[in-house]
């Protein structure tokens, strides 16, 4: 499959196909981490159970706050 790079706006970009998308489970407002190796570029999408899981820990963690203080001395 070939893509082409098109400007978009003051940067230059990239269209990826629906069906691709769609099979990669990716959607509008997705993260996508960008990796190069080369002459290759690796899109991988951001697992978003570990940013739910990331954000229940702060909020515990900022819920707890002061008995893990106590049991951190």
């Amino acid at each position: 499959m070939n893509v082409t790079v098109r400007k978009i706006g003051n940067s230059e970009g990239i269209i990826i196909p629906k069906e691709v998308l769609d099979r990669l489970g990716v959607k509008a407002g997705d993260v996508l981490t960008l990796s190069e190796d080369g002459q290759k570029l690796e899109l991988v999408p951001e697992h978003s159970d570990l940013q739910e899981q990331l954000a229940a820990a702060r909020r515990g963690m900022e819920k707890y706050k002061v008995a893990l203080r106590e049991l951190a001395k």
